[in-house]
């Protein structure tokens, strides 16, 4: 549906007014929300696309104002609720507002740093979940609940590569290196820790950067509790490099697990495969600057180890 900035200002006047005379601002919009800057320290994040959006917002209006805190990276914070009306029925927040610019648009340059505060963010949110932590929507669990959708993209991933490289066919890595990171992923050992908190979405676009670093990491709806390799994942398509992401493979305790490690790097492949669909398709929800980092991260995974 059509979001405005009247809109916003007609539903801060019926619920909470004494925010509707802040500036209003288009924010950016998501796969499952829109965001809308508040003045200079807040934002509204209203559904707008996606049939499960209104569930996942509210998921992540509870239980993330008490992870927040404990978190190095900055985050948004819900502050306010807003409930389903006439004028718009769906549930909505108000959050703090997160500066800095989604990774996919300005990657960080600065490897040590990057490595070390991506396994910082990791270490402090991976502990155990509450009894009645949310499960994952396809995520946070064994490998095998993506198996179908990647093993049929896989037959593709030539062609989805080549459709973000264009012009540059060196770029493209080797499918059977792929897919022979996938077979020895999901054939490693199922966790067998504690369901540790997970964001379940750590992609470019949810990860803020300022000044080629880290600053920020946003859009928790996928947070849920399960196995933490789905996020250790994440660092080859974040961290600008192999040796990046050996040292965050040092920094965080998790990665050093030969089988949490194997499953990450499936779980890595799942995530590259997606955004390059995404990237090459323009699916809802969808930016061409997803194609570049998943790129990259499947050439990372595929690149030969030197000693």
């Amino acid at each position: 549906m059509e979001l405005t900035a009247d809109l916003v200002r007609e539903l801060l006047l019926d619920q909470h007014p004494d925010l509707a005379d802040r500036a209003i601002a288009f924010g950016a919009r998501g796969w499952d929300n829109q965001l809308w800057r508040l003045g200079e320290d807040l934002a509204v994040r209203l559904p707008w696309h996606t049939d499960g959006a209104d569930a996942l917002l509210l998921k992540e209006s509870t239980w993330l104002p008490s992870l927040a805190p404990l978190l190095p990276l900055a985050v948004p914070v819900p502050q306010r609720r807003g409930q389903p009306s006439e004028r718009y029925p769906h549930p909505w927040i108000v959050t703090t507002w997160v500066p800095g610019t989604p990774a996919d648009r300005a990657s960080a340059i600065h490897g040590d740093s990057a490595a070390d505060a991506l396994a910082a963010f990791m270490i402090a949110l991976h502990r155990p979940a509450p009894t009645g932590a949310p499960a994952g929507r396809d995520r946070g669990g064994p490998l095998k609940q993506v198996a179908v959708g990647v093993e049929w993209k896989l037959g593709a991933i030539s062609g989805l590569c080549a459709a973000v490289a264009g012009t540059e066919p060196g770029l493209i890595p080797s499918s059977a290196a792929i897919q022979t990171i996938w077979d020895d992923a999901v054939t490693a050992p199922d966790w067998q820790g504690p369901r540790l908190w997970l964001h379940g979405d750590l992609h470019p676009a949810n990860v803020l950067t300022a000044n080629g670093d880290f600053c920020g990491v946003v859009d928790f709806g996928d947070l849920c509790a399960g196995d933490p390799a789905l996020d250790l994942a994440a660092c080859w398509i974040l961290l600008p490099d192999l040796e990046a992401i050996r040292r965050f493979q040092s920094a965080d305790p998790l990665a050093s697990d030969d089988a949490t490690w194997r499953r990450a790097r499936g779980w890595a492949v799942w995530r590259a495969i997606g955004s390059l669909s995404i990237a090459a398709a323009g699916e809802p929800g969808g930016k061409p600057s997803w194609g570049p980092p998943a790129l990259a991260s499947l050439r990372r995974l595929t690149e030969p180890v030197t000693s």
